[in-house]
């Protein structure tokens, strides 16, 4: 039935999901995940819609669509993410297996070889990428095409280019050895400015973090207050019909509720669109940024419903709330 269902999805769907499948290294049936995620989600949604609907009065398909839409986007960003978190493991252990393929190639052993014995068990997803070149290279497939099937298994633009200098590098039949010695030292002095970077825009990360969870939701928590004091109080004032103030004040129509409902709305909206900058400026791509969402929203709520708690226990008497 699963396998049914996910036929129904159109072909470039399915095949960006068996892609991230294989850069995540997640074991699942590709026939049938789609199928299942879709199913196993519409339960989910129409038992938090109707689950809303009966404690809060939340519209049914409001929650529904709002809910179904959340599921999906978990589902992707977690096999997107876990892709990039091995790509991530594999740029930081290539310069180590680079230089090492050169230096058994000094020994004198051949390329082949020398790729093979560069392998090691706690390199965990690039020793098995490399053990698979092995295989092909015993098949009799040639190296260089060997070497970029490699690259089509990880999500790295930096092991893409690596292995496309490699494979040209033989194929012009330079040098290897030196090749290989400047490409490691590269990588690694890249991985030093991109760490020194990462250093020097703290502060900036910081900055962000703290406007975001704290600044925006105090600040909105004193201005529900605000609205609540001028509701209470303010808008029963009697004033003459003839005054010489040329100021007129009227009934004010937004209630409080409104002012909760539209700070709890900007609130999820900035820290989204805070935590995909975090993302850019950490990692330079803002999807890094996805798992700080769940962190800023739920530290944002709970700061902005702490800070009216203590505006009103504080200043609550003096104004009658």
């Amino acid at each position: 039935m699963f396998e049914t269902i996910t036929r129904i999805f159109p072909k470039i769907i399915t095949e960006h999901y068996n892609k991230l499948f294989i850069y995540s290294r997640v074991k699942v049936n590709k026939e049938s995940f789609l199928g299942f995620f879709l199913v196993v989600s519409f339960a989910i949604s129409l038992i938090i819609s109707i689950s809303l609907k009966i404690l809060f009065n939340v519209n049914f398909l409001f929650a529904f669509v709002i809910a179904f839409i959340v599921l999906q986007l978990i589902s992707y960003f977690s096999f997107l993410l876990k892709a990039d978190a091995n790509a991530k493991f594999v740029e930081n252990l290539l310069p180590d297996v680079l230089h090492l393929m050169s230096s058994n190639l000094r020994a004198g052993l051949t390329i082949d070889k020398a790729l093979l014995l560069s392998s090691r068990p706690e390199f965990g997803i690039l020793s098995e990428e490399i053990n698979n070149v092995g295989k092909k290279l015993a098949l009799g497939e040639d190296i260089g095409n060997a070497l970029m099937d490699m690259g089509k298994n990880i999500k790295s633009e930096q092991l893409n280019k690596t292995l496309m200098l490699i494979s040209t590098g033989l194929r012009s039949g330079g040098e290897l050895v030196d090749l290989l010695d400047h490409v490691s030292r590269n990588l690694r002095q890249k991985m030093f400015l991109d760490e020194k970077i990462k250093t020097n825009i703290l502060m900036y990360v910081i900055f962000i973090f703290a406007a975001i969870s704290v600044g925006a939701p105090v600040l909105f928590g004193f201005s529900s207050f605000l609205v609540n004091v001028i509701e209470k109080n303010l808008a029963s004032v009697d004033l003459p019909d003839t005054t010489f103030i040329p100021i007129s004040f009227s009934k004010i129509n937004i209630q409080s509720s409104f002012i909760i409902n539209f700070s709890i709305i900007s609130l999820i909206t900035t820290s989204i669109l805070g935590s995909l900058v975090l993302g850019l400026i950490n990692n330079g791509h803002e999807k890094a940024g996805v798992k700080y969402i769940p962190i800023l929203i739920t530290v944002t709520i709970l700061i902005f419903f702490l800070s009216r708690f203590l505006v009103s226990s504080l200043l609550g008497g003096l104004f009658g709330l």
